[in-house]
């Protein structure tokens, strides 16, 4: 441990230290600050009434723009046309594990190409999926997803690779990170030597067949941003990029007591503010540093669609299943409202006049939310939805409806896609209504 944490000092020196109850997910610190409470998340304010698309100034928060609150400095003028790309389970990229360099390279590029033509103009790639990287690291091992063996070299380095081809075609490349999510089994004997996981065991919880990094505990915030930073001050990306997994979604308890017991103390009078302040302080701390690095690198976060109900919150939206707040212990809010977000793009992976969570009143919410804000709203839309045997997403229109929509909320300043494979498979004609849409709506 010892050892770990004279690491850790050196290379933070170094780098500046579903339905709505089980919709699929993408699969979205320096010093002193990373043990500093951030405290209570915002008090609930009243959102504003939008109409007609445009919205008053929301109350923000008083405290936002303070101390590490840098604001972007470049700024895309252009809308946001993106779409996200998993590595985990070979969702999108690699097809498969053990592919050849060449054929891995050929695949990015026809992958590339195929987006582009249909109207993007960023990719998010997930470049660490379970503590691993498609990047040669210091502190994590090689993703299994590119070779079928979690620590075996691919032979060159993936991340430059996909970086200089997004570049070489004018689009933006943001990195994606898995936070917490230590391993998608819950076996530490498959995972390789040098992963933390095997290296710490104190820090990681089993939960629903899965190993999740506890966020109670100040080094595993610590080891997280390191890794973040590793790949902010190694290569050119142009934005970092989370995804909602923070406490784990599931009904399986997260065992958490011992820490609370460890490291709350007395704080908090209950463990679910403790929690949101554990990942208040991560993303707090993840945006300064990014900042102090590289001011120009966007970080921005993809949550769950829904941040409270009405039930629960009159704030919250009009909207009945599981929430960022609630079950994530994600306090989306407080991140905008405190300026530690470029942009942010809820998972709004439901049809428009679903009733449970309906995509129109949720895009209303979002565009209320960040109005008279400097942070940006982009919308995560459930592409591999398109042609399921339900009527709501039989065909692509329901994707057209949704960017239609959108036209509405000038608040809406983009859209990000799940997944690529759905849109270079075609499935029901999406990425040929997509490239129709976008090229009667040129920038």
């Amino acid at each position: 441990m010892k050892r770990y944490r004279l690491l850790m000092s050196l290379l933070l020196l170094l780098f500046g230290l579903q339905p709505v109850a089980s919709a699929a997910q993408p699969q979205t610190s320096t010093g002193a600050a990373a043990n500093a409470s951030v405290g209570q998340s915002i008090p609930p304010t009243a959102p504003p009434d939008i109409v007609n698309g445009t919205a008053p100034l929301p109350a923000v928060n008083p405290n936002a723009g303070a101390e590490g609150s840098t604001a972007p400095v470049n700024q895309p003028q252009q809308e946001m046309r993106a779409a996200w790309v998993s590595t985990v389970y070979n969702i999108d990229w690699p097809s498969k594990p053990g592919l050849s360099i060449d054929a891995q390279k050929q695949e990015y590029i026809r992958m590339l190409d195929e987006l582009k033509a249909t109207g993007m103009n960023a990719i998010i790639v997930q470049v660490r999926s379970e503590s691993d990287a498609i990047y040669p690291s210091a502190l994590v091992p090689w993703s299994r997803w590119l070779t079928g063996t979690q620590g075996k070299h691919p032979g060159y380095d993936p991340l430059a690779f996909m970086i200089e081809e997004t570049h070489k075609r004018g689009m933006a490349f943001h990195a994606w990170f898995n936070p917490f999510r230590a391993s998608t089994s819950k076996d530490p004997g498959k995972l390789a030597a040098q992963h933390p996981a095997r290296q710490h065991p104190n820090w990681v919880v089993p939960h629903n067949n899965q190993l999740i990094f506890n966020p109670g505990i100040p080094e595993v915030r610590q080891h997280v941003i390191a890794t973040i930073l590793e790949v902010v001050n190694k290569y050119d990306v142009d934005g970092v990029h989370l995804d909602d997994y923070f406490y784990p979604y599931g009904k399986e308890a997260f065992t958490d007591d011992a820490t609370f017991a460890a490291y709350n103390q007395g704080r908090f009078a209950n463990k679910g503010d403790w929690r949101r302040d554990n990942i208040n302080t991560f993303v707090r701390d993840l945006y300064q540093s990014i900042k102090r690095v590289k001011p120009q690198v966007e970080f921005g976060i993809s949550p769950f669609g829904i941040w409270r109900n009405a039930k629960d919150d009159p704030t919250g939206s009009d909207t009945n299943g599981q929430s960022s707040y609630d079950n994530l212990y994600a306090d989306v809010r407080t991140w905008i409202r405190s300026g530690w977000l470029d942009y942010v793009a809820p998972q709004l992976y439901w049809s428009i006049g679903y009733k449970p969570a309906a995509y129109d009143k949720l895009v209303h919410w979002w565009a209320a939310e960040t109005n008279g804000t400097p942070v940006k709203l982009y919308i995560g839309h459930a592409a591999y939805r398109v042609g399921s045997n339900t009527t709501d997403w039989a065909t692509s229109d329901a994707l057209i409806k949704q960017l239609q929509f959108n036209k509405g909320y000038p608040q809406v300043k983009g859209s990000i896609f799940f997944s690529a494979k759905t849109l270079l498979n075609n499935t029901a004609g999406v990425r040929s209504s997509l490239k129709q849409y976008y090229a009667a709506h040129t920038q």
